[in-house]
């Protein structure tokens, strides 16, 4: 029987408790998980490419059948490159269900050989993005309970050196 690979691509900026939720139930559920980190330049992050692939690394050390690696290709050609089969997402709303099905169809169109997965999220995180997680630190809010105690140092030290608004709650100049 061949191995059961799965890929979780995701921009993770930054990881949450939420993501890692995602990671530990896909990590029960296939051989071998590969948390794929975008490095999408279309999309404005608050934490580098590299400090965020650290993070997540660091934060899934515990699972011995997860690897983390960045990417920045169409995301069935990173699932063809590691060897999987499947694309695990994450679920929270209704309105991600929209989005994951659109974006489903587009990968199954093309390829037919990758299916996707998802897994609905764990009650205790519906409320839980990392954009909020980023909002609320840039007011100064404790996220301690929302992300890895590595995420929630690296926030506070960021919190403490730089602004960490994102520009969305602030008014324009």
């Amino acid at each position: 029987m061949s191995e059961r690979i799965a890929i979780y691509p995701g921009t993770f900026d930054p990881p949450t408790n939420g993501h890692l939720d995602i990671v530990d139930r896909a990590a029960k559920l296939f051989d071998r998980v590969v948390v794929a980190v975008g490095m999408n330049l279309a999309k404005k992050t608050f934490f580098s490419d590299e400090d965020r692939i650290a993070l997540m690394r660091e934060a899934c050390a515990r699972f011995p059948n997860v690897e983390i690696r960045g990417f920045d290709t169409l995301t069935v050609d990173l699932a063809r490159s590691v060897g999987a089969r499947f694309v695990i997402r994450g679920i929270r709303a209704l309105s991600d269900f929209e989005f994951e099905f659109e974006m489903a169809n587009m990968n199954r169109k093309l390829a037919p050989e990758v299916e996707m997965v998802f897994l609905m999220t764990s009650p205790e995180y519906l409320f839980l993005s990392a954009s909020r997680v980023k909002e609320l630190a840039a007011f100064g809010a404790k996220v301690d309970a929302m992300v890895p105690p590595n995420v929630a140092k690296r926030l506070a030290a960021h919190a403490n050196a730089h602004s960490l608004r994102t520009g969305a709650t602030e008014p324009s100049d």
